[in-house]
């Protein structure tokens, strides 16, 4: 699938989650492993992939695979669509809580992927 096909509704949806808002603000950085966001956000290893998945189904992220180990990151943006929502995501990072998770990335995240 790809990105530039997309539908913005599909895109919309996918950024109506709390979770995954705060998943791609902190991609906004570049790419990360699942366990760097399972550490960030709290949240199970399960899921975390799931709404990975879900951003992955809308064409907001994509994964490499290394080892056991997936990272993600933004792809290119295709579209000018595209090019404006991703500055509207960084906006939003100035947000208490996204603002938060980006400090606690930067302070607390183990290479434990390494």
């Amino acid at each position: 699938m790809k990105t530039a096909t997309l539908k913005p509704d599909r895109m919309f949806r996918a950024l109506s989650d709390p979770t995954r808002l705060r998943t791609l603000n902190l991609l906004l950085g570049g790419e990360l492993c699942v366990c760097d966001i399972v550490s960030v956000l709290n949240i199970p290893q399960p899921t975390a992939s799931r709404h990975l998945a879900y951003l992955r189904r809308a064409g907001l992220v994509t994964v490499r695979k290394e080892g056991v180990w997936c990272y993600y990151q933004f792809p290119a943006a295709a579209t000018d669509f595209e090019v404006k929502l991703r500055s509207c995501l960084e906006c939003c990072s100035k947000l208490p809580r996204l603002a938060k998770d980006v400090k606690r990335l930067k302070e607390d995240c183990s290479t434990c992927c390494e």
